[in-house]
Formats: C-alpha cells, sequence, structure tokens
C-alpha cells in the first residue's frame, strides 16, 4: 500500500499553483474542489507513489522478498493515482456537504485513498487486486489507515504544511 499511502502526504508538501477545478464553482455555487487541490500537488503525489513502487520492484527483485506482494507498474500507477483521485472524489463530496477545506470528515478522510486505489485496481488490475488483497490484508489495510493518516496530519501539522493536526 505504500504507492497508495504516500501520494497525499506528498501532494500537501508540493503543492500549490494551479487548482485542479480552475477555480471554478459546481451548480451549488461551491467550488468544485477547493485551492487545496492542485495539479501540482496531484503530479507530485502520483510521482512519488510510483516511485515509492519502483523502489519496491526493486528490492522485491534485488532481496527476493517474496512475501511481499509482486507489485507490478500497473498495480502501483494504479495504486497512486487511485489514491489521489479518491481524495479528489472526497474532496467534491466535502463541498457538496459544506464541509470547508480542511473540516473534519472522519471516516471519509481516512479511507478516501484505499477506496481510489481499490476503485481503480479493481477496474484495470483485478487479478492482482484480489491475489495482493487478501482478507487478512485488507484487515490490517483497515486498522493500519487510520493511524497512518492520524500520524500523516499531526506531522504534516507540526510542519506548517496543514492547518489543522486532523
Amino acid at each position: 500500500m505504500l504507492p497508495a499511502y504516500l501520494p497525499n502526504p506528498v501532494a500537501a508538501l508540493c503543492g500549490g499553483g494551479l487548482p485542479v477545478d480552475l477555480g471554478r464553482n459546481f451548480s451549488d455555487g461551491r467550488r468544485i474542489l477547493g485551492d487545496g487541490k492542485t495539479f501540482r500537488g496531484l503530479a507530485a503525489g502520483i510521482l512519488a507513489g510510483i516511485l515509492i513502487g519502483g523502489i519496491q520492484i526493486w528490492c522485491q527483485g534485488r532481496y527476493g522478498l517474496e512475501f511481499l506482494p509482486g507489485q507490478t507498474l500497473l498495480s502501483i500507477t494504479l495504486l497512486s493515482t487511485g489514491a489521489l483521485l479518491g481524495d479528489l472524489v472526497k474532496s467534491f463530496f466535502k463541498r457538496r456537504f459544506g464541509k470547508e477545506r480542511g473540516a473534519k470528515w472522519p471516516v471519509a478522510d481516512m479511507y478516501d485513498l484505499v477506496a481510489g486505489a481499490f476503485v481503480l485496481l479493481l477496474i484495470f488490475d483485478p487479478a492482482w487486486l484480489f491475489a495482493a488483497v487478501t482478507l487478512p490484508v485488507l484487515v490490517v489495510i483497515l486498522i493500519l489507515t487510520p493511524v497512518l493518516h492520524r500520524a500523516m496530519n499531526i506531522l504534516g501539522y507540526l510542519m506548517k504544511v496543514k492547518e489543522v493536526p486532523w
């Protein structure tokens, strides 16, 4: 899951510039996504996920780590891209519900990246998804994701990358 976990913090760290929604409002008068979702953050996040996935592939080949799921270029690309697309979809709905940037939305904020990554894998590489994400692996992902989410948000807040620690 590293290729899915890394893109969001990297996007926050490297973001800024032109917003993905180009500053436009939806038919309800609210921003489509908001200023926090930028093309630079999106690109940096996806590239970071692909890079860490490439390192995983290299390590598996170099050190024979057969106990880890065998990543492929397709799987790491889908995990990285899906994580950030999940975040964009969550932001869209967050705006529709009148929640401002940085407002808490506990379950959605924690699992958006997992849902986005899994949806893309289900569409474009279901064989890898079902081979790699067994029931025990899924349970670990569901437990680990909120812990990592909270830790990264606190770190981002302390680094002054995020305005709130959640």
